[in-house]
């Protein structure tokens, strides 16, 4: 069976006006790696919408996996995330709303571990040449978020079998030229493309 591949990304955020991995989903969107159905979502970057999207979607879509992108913006590389910590910053999200609390889940475990193959995936990037390591701390605000809400979905009975998080460093906007040493758009797209087409193939192993 042909397996139907989520891929999401963010929008803008406080301190963030141009988040790269909107505009990195909708170039995968055009991608049909192992004739898998890539079906893409953009979150608007706050609590409220992880929690009313991510239900939805993976109820109408049933993605055999989850593949995840959000800004870091003091990152210089790519990171596969490897877990999702139950904390939250008390920071506002994009829709002005602070939590009120400090755990994402009251009484859950301190963290979950992410339920893809984290070395594969981060060998895959480095085939692209793309800078890209592995991280054990994927934050405290919305990317680690969602996290912790996909690696949950992935436990339940008819869940994705694989969410995998990529948090990519910030690139040049609009027209200005990359800095020396800086990930561009192009090098996004490219290692994204890379580990989407690894997702695919996880899928079907």
């Amino acid at each position: 069976m042909v397996p139907t591949i989520l891929v999401t990304g963010f929008g803008p955020f406080p301190g963030a006006p141009f988040n790269p991995t909107g505009t990195l989903v909708k170039r995968l969107a055009r991608l049909r790696p192992g004739n898998a159905k890539i079906v893409t979502h953009i979150f608007e970057t706050s609590y409220a919408a992880v929690d009313r999207d991510l239900p939805k979607l993976i109820a109408r879509d049933r993605p055999r996996a989850l593949l995840m992108f959000g800004l870091a913006g003091r990152a210089r590389v790519l990171r596969i995330e490897t877990k999702a910590i139950n904390t939250l910053a008390q920071l506002p999200d994009a829709a002005g709303k602070t939590p009120h609390r400090t755990a994402i889940e009251a009484g859950g475990p301190p963290a979950l571990a992410m339920p893809a193959q984290a070395q594969r995936l981060l060998a895959a990037l480095r085939r692209t040449g793309v800078p890209a390591t592995r991280s054990r701390d994927a934050g405290t605000y919305l990317c680690n978020y969602l996290c912790w809400r996909a690696a949950r979905a992935a436990n339940k009975a008819g869940g994705p079998q694989l969410a995998a998080f990529v948090h990519v460093p910030p690139v040049a906007a609009g027209r200005r030229p990359a800095k020396k040493g800086q990930v561009t758009l192009d090098d996004l797209v490219r290692a994204g493309a890379a580990v989407l087409t690894e997702v695919v193939e996880a899928c079907l192993d």
